[in-house]
């Protein structure tokens, strides 16, 4: 028995591509249905970003060329530098803004190194007005 492997990596990159549009879709629901900003947060980054690895691996395997492998992995690189930054700006957003009530936290570090960068900032300010 001779196995087409042409049709096996068809197969595999479809049903890889169709499972990460379906994650990128679910995440995209998250997004606009989940109640406050940290499972939205969630929602824009984790399965958003899985979604977009299996599509990438989809591309990849139905494709088979070493240019676009290559371009497809810095594609990924790129998202894995840029998702964590993001959600982390939006919470960083969102906690200075009040969107987040502060009572919520367990532990809160965030305001004790705002108000230390406060502190630092008026008193640089105040010793260049002297």
């Amino acid at each position: 028995m001779n196995i087409d492997w042409d049709l096996v990596f068809d197969i595999a990159g479809s049903v890889c591509f169709a499972g990460g549009a379906l994650l990128a879709f679910f995440a995209a629901i998250g997004v606009l249905r989940f109640p406050d900003i940290f499972a939205r947060m969630h929602a824009a980054t984790k399965p958003q970003v899985l979604g977009l690895f299996l599509v990438l691996v989809g591309i990849a395997l139905i494709l088979r060329d070493g240019t676009a492998t290559w371009v497809l992995l810095l594609v990924a690189v790129g998202q894995m530098l840029t998702a964590p930054v993001a959600a982390h700006m939006i919470g960083r957003a969102s906690y200075r803004t009040g969107v987040v009530p502060k009572n919520e936290f367990v532990v809160d570090e965030l305001t004790r190194d705002i108000e230390a960068a406060e502190a630092e900032f008026e008193r640089r300010h105040s010793s260049d007005t002297q």
